[in-house]
């Protein structure tokens, strides 16, 4: 039932992954993420809208657009990666003006979220038997946040890395190194960035409150 809310009510969908990344290989999936605006009625029923909504395609996943919001708000890097996608495969009114707000969601904790989010990877590896695959987009979590934090957005390609990212994966390079790779990054996270300490959510809020009525 709740697959119906996309495509229908799609206002952004995007490629993300290593296809996005420049990371792909012959085996890589299409992986893609986006946003829908469900209709504005349909809120004020006692059974709300959902949040998300997984498919229809494979390796589909879409977020309601508030939900969305409120993740980027919280500096969540999977859903601010959405917005500098360099493969957009459909969009609405509404998906470019959300695209065109995206420095509005930035903030000072994307360093600490950034971080966090390639530690907690970091911690599920063993390095006696690593997942190389995952150890390669940990590296990259972090060349992302780097430069998001230096820049002011997110690194989402990363051909200057290409092959040292894929010999990672490739396990064509030892674990110390590895390691040694994500110390340096990690600890340059604390240089002065661009960012500034709290993001512009009034810009946010309206932008939420012009699509709710444009959704009646």
């Amino acid at each position: 039932m709740d697959v119906r809310y996309v495509p229908d009510h799609s206002v952004l969908s995007v490629v993300v992954g290593s296809r996005a990344y420049g990371l792909e290989t012959e085996e890589s999936d299409v992986d893609r993420r986006g946003v829908f605006v469900a209709p504005t009625r349909l809120f004020w029923r006692l059974a709300k809208p959902p949040t998300h909504v997984d498919g229809p395609l494979p390796e589909q996943f879409s977020w309601e657009v508030e939900r969305f919001c409120g993740l980027a708000l919280e500096a969540n890097p999977t859903v601010l990666e959405c917005l500098w996608s360099p493969i957009v495969e459909h969009t609405t009114a509404a998906g470019d003006e959300l695209i065109a707000i995206r420095d509005a969601f930035l903030s000072e904790r994307t360093n600490q979220t950034f971080v966090r989010y390639a530690n907690a990877q970091f911690r599920r590896l063993d390095p006696a038997r690593p997942k190389w695959k995952q150890a390669m987009h940990m590296i990259r979590l972090l060349l992302s946040g780097l430069h998001l934090a230096r820049h002011g957005e997110p690194l989402v390609r990363v051909d200057a890395h290409r092959d040292r990212l894929l010999a990672v994966r490739r396990g064509e390079l030892p674990w110390e190194e590895v390691d040694r790779w994500r110390s340096e990054l990690t600890a340059r996270f604390d240089d002065t960035g661009v960012l500034p300490a709290e993001p512009d959510r009034r810009r946010v809020e309206e932008y939420l409150t012009h699509t709710r009525e444009a959704a009646l």
